[in-house]
């Protein structure tokens, strides 16, 4: 049965409420309202405001990790409630972890296991949490005891082989219960033995960075080597950096070969403010550059351990003005000045692809997104997924192994846009409805994924034109 409303729905979640403007919904078997699309707003003209993004969720789940194994206590200041981050918490918390949450005030008070879980025996569910998975796969592997590792049927299409081999050399024994080198992963722990690791060209950083995380619990000197391309090493940094607030230093030396040394140390207690989600708010930074006017995002600034920041760079090669104060950035484009393809290479930043995607409809020749190949073992297959939905819009779309390539439509289409189970699909492809094509979004319920709010906030901003 399909309801049309009028009126605003409200969809309680597990972190929050969203309210979204205008939708198609259905009812499920049991009663309950849910969700079924949103439609795209049109900008009424320039926009002119300053929004709030949520805290990051690469550093609220590294912050999670690292005070749930630190001696004393974490207070956490601006951290995100969202599936990725609450699917971390549960699972701290199955591990014997303490932690106080106040979603409300976004607040989080760990109280540090001193260096080993509580736990020896758990089966961890993980959604579609990449982070989750392997930032506890090799944290679990540097204590004792047995624990199975499951998320999605999507998770278990994500590869997580590679680090497996690497706890199993150092010591962890791994089983499978499916297909080898992806989950579900039966971990056997048996603490980090240390020594030399060569990691050879990691399908994710995240991989890097668990093993990272891990290093400091091991039992001896830890020296790793990334023998091939470190791909997002943005992300790698940002692990450094939270790990030093924590109080754990690691030598680095990048360059052909990325090492990093980590001798045993612990992890102490600390407070920990999470910067807003620089990934997150390269949406609302687009939309100043594809309908004009200025947008600021406050709590970011030139001191951000979130490389996608970087983002701003590319907005200003397209034909913006950007910003970058000490505690803000700021995207402004003038309704004169046109915006302009570009070729990029984004393997520093790759959560930025669907983006930038999006505003190459709007830009003038052809855009070309290079860098990419770990788009295509992400919630889905990335690049598949770009060039379906910016045909249905009326772009001509080529892709390869790791890059896209993006001409604007001659003419719009108006086109329902499958989102895949995917945050980042529905939230760059709202974008596309700014100067009036009639597009409508297909489950935005699964940005709760990483921001629950994303919709009722981008009505806000389009509000302010």
């Amino acid at each position: 049965m399909i309801l049309r409303l009028s009126t605003v729905l409200c969809l309680s979640t597990i972190s929050s409420t969203i309210c979204f403007q205008p939708v198609s919904c259905r009812l499920s078997t049991g009663g309950v309202m849910a969700v079924d699309s949103y439609r795209c707003r049109a900008a009424r003209g320039p926009l002119h405001a300053s929004v709030s993004v949520p805290g990051s969720k690469s550093l609220t789940n590294r912050a999670l990790l690292l005070a749930a194994v630190a001696d004393g206590e974490t207070v956490m200041e601006n951290a995100l409630f969202a599936d990725d981050t609450v699917i971390m918490m549960d699972c701290l918390g199955q591990l014997g972890v303490t932690l106080h949450r106040d979603a409300a005030r976004a607040r989080i008070r760990v109280e540090g296991s001193g260096g080993a879980f509580p736990a020896t025996e758990s089966n961890l569910y993980c959604g579609n949490s990449g982070t989750s998975i392997r930032f506890l796969g090799a944290m679990l592997a540097a204590g004792v005891g047995r624990f199975e590792l499951d998320g999605k049927p999507r998770m278990r299409e994500r590869p997580i082989g590679a680090l497996m081999d690497v706890l199993n050399s150092q010591g962890a024994g791994v089983e499978y219960g499916g297909q080898v080198g992806y989950p579900p992963v039966i971990l056997h722990a048996n603490r980090l033995s240390g020594g030399h690791i060569g990691f050879r060209d990691p399908p994710s950083s995240q991989m890097v960075s668990a093993l990272l995380m891990a290093s400091p619990l091991g039992l001896s000197d830890m020296m790793i080597q990334i023998v091939g391309r470190l791909i997002s090493r943005p992300y790698v940094d940002m692990t450094l950096s939270v790990m030093e607030r924590f109080g754990v230093s690691a030598v680095s030396q990048f360059g052909d070969d990325a090492r990093f040394i980590v001798p045993p140390q612990r992890y102490s207690g600390t407070t920990y403010d999470v910067e807003p989600d620089a990934s997150n708010a390269t949406y609302f930074l687009a939309a100043a550059a594809i309908a004009g006017g200025s947008v600021t995002i406050p709590g970011l600034g030139r001191n951000s351990v979130q490389g996608d920041v970087g983002f701003l760079r590319v907005l200003e090669s397209m034909g913006c003005d950007s910003i970058v104060a000490s505690d803000s950035v700021t995207v402004t484009r003038g309704e004169s000045t046109p915006l302009t393809a570009v070729d990029v290479d984004l393997s520093d930043m790759p959560d930025t692809a669907q983006t930038l995607s999006v505003i190459a409809m709007f830009a003038r020749g052809k855009t070309e997104l290079r860098g990419l190949a770990s788009l295509r073992v992400k919630e889905t297959d990335r690049l598949s997924a770009l060039e379906a939905e910016l045909r249905k819009l009326g772009a001509s779309v080529e892709t390869g192994s790791s890059w896209i390539r993006i001409t604007p439509p001659s003419t719009w289409r108006a086109a329902q846009i499958e989102t895949y189970d995917d945050h980042r699909m529905a939230m760059s492809f709202a974008l596309a409805g700014l100067h009036g094509a009639e597009v409508e979004i297909k489950d935005p319920t699964c940005c709760a994924k990483t921001f629950p709010d994303y919709f009722p906030t981008l009505d806000s901003l389009l509000d302010s034109a």
